[in-house]
């Protein structure tokens, strides 16, 4: 099984941004500019988050989704006020492979199986950010609204719900480890693929080519969501998709081969 390598595109008015804990947030880039960039060093996938949407009980940035569109070929995940089935229509329809709910999907459940009924199980992704809390069973508590409001949901309890409802993959974001450059949470990610067997996508946290080694070789996670390592400027240095491929086929772990003059 080759493992996915996904750039994460934080936006935020148009514009890449990069935070800490889903804060103290900085501009990159536009977003169009960034997504051609992961496109032409050979980014497996791409993941496009409107990270105030949901917040702001609003669309997603249609516009720029647009933009980045127009940008890309491979495949590309969208995110982040997705409201009902006509949202999803409309991010398919404007250029995306796969459609992630987070916000509304915790509100309006059958959303998930409603868009997997509509689109295919393979275009639905559930996202879900969780965050340590010793008082749920897993250990962990799902947050909505960009991180900002607690649902009293248990996070394993809420994914193995999430595959039963149709979703194709599941991705899990720790907003313990978000920007923080220390590696996934691997407890986590093994909780999830003893509870699930859809597709695991784990996010938050990743700093050095070691964290994904980590993470693939410790778990059966298939994708890993990278943001910081490709172009932070909080790291003293970025890594190109090539750099990283080359390091975990070194530990023995199978990536989609890098295309030299491609």
């Amino acid at each position: 099984m080759a493992r996915r390598l996904i750039a994460c595109l934080d936006i935020i008015n148009g514009n890449v941004t990069k935070g800490v804990k889903f804060q103290e947030n900085i501009d990159i880039c536009a977003a169009e500019e960034m997504a051609a960039k992961m496109q032409a060093v050979q980014i497996d996938e791409i993941i496009f988050f409107d990270v105030t949407a949901s917040n702001e009980k609003r669309m997603i940035d249609v516009e720029t989704l647009k933009k980045v569109a127009a940008k890309v070929s491979i495949s590309f995940i969208v995110g982040g006020g997705i409201r009902n089935i006509d949202d999803i229509s409309e991010a398919i329809k404007v250029g995306a492979n796969k459609v992630s709910v987070d916000s509304i999907a915790v509100r309006n459940p059958e959303i998930i199986r409603e868009g997997a009924k509509e689109f295919g199980s393979q275009s639905i992704v559930l996202s879900t950010q969780v965050k340590l809390d010793e008082n749920f069973p897993s250990g962990y508590q799902v947050y909505i609204d960009g991180a900002r409001t607690a649902t009293g949901l248990d996070a394993i309890e809420w994914i193995k719900r999430g595959e039963e409802l149709g979703a194709g993959e599941i991705c899990i974001n720790s907003i313990d480890r978000d920007g923080m450059l220390q590696g996934y949470d691997i407890p986590l990610m093994k909780k999830a693929e003893a509870a699930v067997h859809v597709p695991l996508i784990a996010s938050g946290g990743a700093g050095t080519p070691e964290h994904l080694s980590d993470v693939f070789t410790q778990t059966r996670t298939e994708a890993a969501i990278i943001s910081s390592m490709l172009y932070s400027p909080r790291l003293q240095k970025n890594y190109t998709p090539k750099e990283l491929k080359e390091f975990l086929t070194g530990k023995g772990v199978a990536v989609r081969p890098f295309i030299e003059n491609a």
